[in-house]
C-alpha cells in the first residue's frame, strides 16, 4: 500500500503540474478512499479548490494539511489567501507571516501577504510586501497591479494606470486574442486610420470604459470594437463607434489597436478629467417602451425598485462582493415599492426563494441581453446592486443607483466615499467591516425611509 501512495501522489503532482486539474483532484480523492486524512493529498486538492476560488472547499482541505506539515509555506500561503476571501482576516495575517517566514525570497508568498494588509486598510504595509516581491521578481504582474490598484483607489492616478498597466501580463490574461499584426495604440492622432478596441474585461468594465469611445472616435477615421454578444447591441449606439464586432473573422483591418481599459492611461485620466457626463449610453426608445407597457400591467402601484445580488461566480472577487437573497428581505419589506429582479441568472438554491420574495417581480426570462435591461432600468426609479455590471450600466445610463460595496472596495471606488467619480447618479454604501452586509442593508432601509 505505502508503494500504491507514493506512485498515486506522484501522479497527483505531475498532473497538478501539467495542469490536468481535473485528473489530479481525482487521484487525490481515490487516495483519501483508501488513506483517509493523507496530508498531501490533503493539501494538493486544497491548491485545486483555492485555484477555483472555492474558498469554503479550500480551507475545508487546507487548515488539517497545514496541521499536518506546517512547514509547507505554499499551503499556508494559500490558506492564508482563502482566508482573506472569506473575510478572516486576523488568520489570514497570521498564516501569510508563518508562509514568508519560512520562505523569505519568495515573490508569491510576499504577494499574498501584501493582498491581506491591502484588504486589513494597512495600504503602506501592502506596498512594502508588494515592492519587497519586486526586488525578488521585478516583472511579477500580480505585485505591479496590487500597488497600482492602491495608487488608483487612493486618487494618485499616474502611477496608478502605469502599474494597472501590468494586468495584461497576468497568466490568466494569455492567450485570449489571436496573434495581431498590428500596433498598439498610443493615442496619437490617425487622420486616415482606424483604430480597434477590445473589451478586454468584464461586462463591468466593458460599460465603464465605454465612455471613452467618443474620445478615441476624435483621433481617428473609424473606430471599431470588439466585445461580447451581450453588450454588442448596446455598445453600438455610443457617438463615435464605426462598427461592433463579436467574431474576429469578420473584423477587417486596422491600423493600430488597444484594450478598452487602457484609454484611462492613455489620455492621463484623473479625478478632475475622467469623463463623467450625466449618461453616454442609450436605451432602445422601442424596447423602452415595450417595458414601460409591461411593468404596467405587472407591477403594484409604487416606486419601482430594481435590485441585483449576486454577481458571476467565476468572478475572483465574488464571494465579498455578492450577497444572500435572504439578506435583502428588509429592504423588500420596506411598503410602498414594487421590486424588480435584474438577475438574469438566478443561482439555483435561491429560484424558489425569489418567487417566494415579497413585492418582487421577476423578468429573468426577458433579459436576453444588456439592450434589455438598460431599458428596463430606464422604467425604475432606482437600482440598488451589489459592485457589479449593473452598477455600471444603470450609472452609465444616468439612471440614480445605490451601490452595496463589500470592504476593501474596488480602486475605482476611492476610499471612503458615498458618490463616484465616474457616476454622477451613483450613491455608495460602504461595509464598515470586511464581510459585515447587516449594517450596510441598515443604511439601505433608512435612506428608503427618507
Amino acid at each position: 500500500m505505502v508503494n500504491d501512495l507514493k506512485a498515486d501522489l506522484g501522479r497527483a503532482e505531475q498532473a497538478l503540474r501539467d495542469k490536468r486539474f481535473g485528473e489530479a483532484d481525482g487521484i487525490c480523492r481515490d487516495i483519501l478512499r483508501y488513506a483517509p486524512g493523507q496530508v498531501t493529498a490533503l493539501g494538493l486538492r486544497g491548491m485545486l479548490a483555492a485555484a477555483e476560488s472555492n474558498a469554503t472547499l479550500a480551507i475545508e482541505l487546507l487548515e488539517p494539511a497545514v496541521a499536518g506539515d506546517p512547514k509547507n509555506p505554499n499551503w499556508r500561503s494559500a490558506l492564508a489567501d482563502m482566508l482573506r476571501m472569506v473575510c478572516r482576516l486576523d488568520e489570514a495575517l497570521a498564516h501569510g507571516r508563518e508562509a514568508a517566514a519560512i520562505t523569505p525570497r519568495q515573490a508569491g508568498l510576499l504577494v499574498n501577504l501584501g493582498k491581506i494588509h491591502n484588504d486589513r486598510g494597512e495600504f503602506d504595509d501592502a506596498i512594502v510586501h508588494f515592492l519587497g516581491a519586486l526586488a525578488i521578481e521585478p516583472e511579477n504582474p500580480n505585485a505591479h497591479l496590487g500597488i497600482g490598484q492602491i495608487l488608483l483607489a487612493r486618487g494618485e492616478y499616474q502611477p496608478g494606470w502605469i502599474e494597472y498597466e501590468w494586468r495584461n501580463k497576468l497568466e490568466q490574461a494569455q492567450g485570449r486574442y489571436p496573434d495581431i499584426k498590428a500596433p498598439l495604440w498610443n493615442g496619437m492622432r490617425l487622420p486616415n486610420g482606424r483604430v480597434m478596441l477590445i473589451a478586454d474585461q468584464g461586462f463591468g468594465d466593458t460599460l465603464q470604459f465605454a465612455r471613452y469611445i467618443p474620445m478615441v472616435a476624435e483621433r481617428c477615421t473609424e473606430v471599431l470594437v470588439g466585445c461580447s454578444e451581450e453588450v454588442r447591441t448596446l455598445l453600438s449606439g455610443i457617438d463615435g463607434i464605426g462598427r461592433v464586432f463579436n467574431q474576429w473573422r469578420e473584423i477587417p483591418g486596422f491600423t493600430a489597436y488597444n484594450m478598452l481599459s487602457s484609454l484611462p492611461f492613455i489620455f492621463g485620466s484623473n479625478a478632475a478629467t475622467i469623463p463623467a457626463p450625466a449618461s453616454y449610453l442609450r436605451s432602445d426608445p422601442t424596447k423602452v417602451t415595450a417595458w414601460r407597457d409591461y411593468l404596467a400591467e405587472a407591477c403594484k402601484p409604487g416606486r419601482r425598485i430594481g435590485f441585483f445580488w449576486s454577481g458571476r461566480p467565476t468572478h475572483p472577487n465574488n464571494t465579498r462582493r455578492s450577497m444572500r437573497l435572504s439578506q435583502w428581505r428588509p429592504i423588500a419589506e420596506v411598503a410602498g415599492i414594487q421590486f424588480v429582479s435584474l438577475q438574469k441568472e438566478v443561482p439555483r438554491d435561491e429560484a424558489d426563494e425569489l418567487r417566494r420574495f415579497p413585492n418582487t417581480l421577476t423578468v429573468a426570462d426577458r433579459l436576453t441581453d444588456f439592450s434589455e435591461t438598460a431599458a428596463l432600468i430606464d422604467n425604475l426609479d432606482l437600482v440598488i446592486t451589489i459592485d457589479s455590471a449593473v452598477a455600471h450600466l444603470a450609472g452609465a445610463l444616468g439612471r440614480p443607483v445605490w451601490m452595496l460595496s463589500p470592504s476593501p472596495a474596488d480602486w475605482r471606488w476611492l476610499l471612503d466615499r458615498s458618490d463616484s467619480v465616474w457616476y454622477p447618479s451613483m450613491r455608495i454604501f460602504r461595509q464598515r467591516r470586511p464581510g459585515d452586509w447587516d449594517q450596510v442593508i441598515s443604511d439601505v432601509v433608512s435612506a428608503l425611509g427618507e
